[in-house]
């Protein structure tokens, strides 16, 4: 087994177990937990040092496990997601399955994550993670591992043994809200 392998596996296993780690999305380095375990939700609004009323975004690997937590999935989703050019997270009505404090009004952010890590970590649980800035609430996002504070390392159960070299900044996702007759807001670019 490779590196990658056993860095997919352990986070898996921790994510099991309700464990908090910090990891590499496809837009800025995030702190995430199985979206579906309420007390491991509640663990990253400690860590971040956030209010409740603002909630997390939720990672899937596919449009297909997108279809699973979401009610009432407008018929255009899956074409606009597509069809993005950078990545893009989605704010649809209503969730389901999710653990109900990943949402403040029932309203979720959703995002098919196209990274290799996220992907494989998502596919072997079986179940979307949540995605928030690896940082304190109202401090600058860390694009790059090395900006990552020592606090916040130190307040999770683990961090993620890869790509800590890469110097590449991205930037964070941008953010629609998607009514179920179509039309959308853009929220964030």
């Amino acid at each position: 087994m490779n590196a990658f392998e056993l860095e997919v596996n352990k986070c898996c296993d921790l994510l099991k177990e309700g464990k908090v780690i910090i990891y590499p999305t496809d837009t800025i380095w995030g702190i995430g937990c199985d979206a579906t375990n309420y007390d491991a939700v509640e663990k990253i609004y400690k860590v971040k040092e956030r209010s409740k009323g603002k909630g997390l975004i939720v990672l899937v690997d596919s449009i297909e496990m997108l279809k699973d937590y979401v009610n009432n999935l407008p018929p255009i989703a899956p074409d606009i997601i597509r069809a993005a050019k950078n990545p893009l997270s989605v704010i649809y009505s209503e969730s389901k399955g999710l653990a109900k404090n990943v949402s403040s009004d029932g309203s979720i952010c959703i995002r098919v994550v196209d990274n290799d890590f996220c992907k494989a970590l998502i596919a072997k649980l079986g179940r979307p993670i949540t995605s928030t800035s690896a940082n304190l609430a109202g401090d600058m996002a860390p694009s790059i591992y090395v900006e990552i504070s020592e606090h916040i390392k130190s307040s999770v159960d683990y961090v993620v043994q890869l790509y800590h070299d890469v110097l590449t900044k991205p930037k964070a996702s941008t953010i629609i809200r998607l009514y179920e007759d179509n039309h959308f807001d853009v929220i964030r670019q």
